[in-house]
């Protein structure tokens, strides 16, 4: 006599989406797309969080190399561009310190 008591072969469940990338592969190294860069001009436009996420993205470890660069980048031209301001706000305002103080030597 036969044994019908068939059971299904038992398979090993695969993860839901795995990635097999080759051995040294660094996924910071991929293009952005974007909608990537889209994103991060949107929080880089936020006033004083967009600052303080430059320089987590330019001096943070797990960060795309794009975006590292872009940001360190943005960061050094802020910087430049706040030094010119400041030398430029110093001469104008030692400028009309001198204008006034020549203004007041004369009577009226």
């Amino acid at each position: 006599m036969q044994d019908y008591n068939y059971q299904q072969p038992m398979y090993q469940q695969q993860p839901m989406y795995q990635q097999n990338y080759p051995m040294g592969y660094d996924i910071n190294r991929e293009p952005m797309s974007v909608k990537d860069w889209l994103l991060t001009f949107l929080i880089s436009a936020i006033p004083v969080a967009g600052i303080i996420m430059m320089f987590v993205w330019a001096f943070g470890d797990n960060v795309n190399i794009s975006k590292k660069n872009f940001c360190r980048a943005a960061l050094i031209w802020s910087a430049i561009i706040f030094a010119i301001t400041v030398i430029f706000m110093i001469f104008f305002f030692a400028a009309f310190a001198s204008l006034l103080s020549s203004v007041s030597e004369y009577p009226y």
